[in-house]
């Protein structure tokens, strides 16, 4: 298993879990467009677009529809990737590492990097989701946002889409 980035409970959001579902169907959920755009966003808001690039410096991309309508791009890239045991990604970089040019805006005031780590725990998985700030600020606003009950939420459909995608292939 990859190494675990040390967290500080001053600036980390941490969402831990075990599901039940194989780490493999987790990493695909995660890392195949068709698949991320079917749970990434809590319902009512939907994933209208996705674009992977699974290399360190390479895009990761989501546009977020909210129940109004409205439309919120999300930019970033890949820091680390680590087939089916370790994703990190940041929106403080563009792709190819360019430091990025968007201001932090209404939907999202704060720039975060993002660790999702999958390990085989039985027949299912030890899902952990960090979400790292350079403030507390940063860290209070995220976790008042709603950080556990959005990326909870988004985890339960990840693994509900993940047994549709299981019954699927069998």
């Amino acid at each position: 298993m990859s190494e675990r980035p040390k967290t500080d409970p001053e600036l980390d959001l941490v969402l831990e879990r075990v599901v039940d579902v194989r780490p493999e169907l987790v990493w695909r959920a995660w890392t195949e467009p068709e698949h991320l755009m079917q749970w990434f966003t809590p319902a009512p808001w939907t994933t209208v677009a996705c674009e992977i690039d699974l290399v360190p410096g390479g895009a990761f991309r989501t546009v977020m529809r909210s129940p109004e309508g409205d439309e919120f791009p999300n930019d970033g890239c890949y820091l680390e990737v680590v087939a089916n045991e370790k994703l990190v990604w940041t929106d403080a970089l563009e792709v190819g590492f360019r430091p990025t040019r968007k201001e932090p805006g209404p939907h999202c005031p704060f720039l975060f990097t993002a660790h999702v780590l999958i390990e085989p725990h039985g027949a299912g998985t030890k899902y952990t989701a960090i979400a790292m700030h350079s403030t507390a600020a940063s860290r209070k606003t995220h976790e008042e946002m709603g950080f556990h009950d959005g990326w909870g939420t988004a985890l339960d459909q990840l693994v509900a889409h993940a047994k549709e995608m299981d019954t699927e292939k069998a």
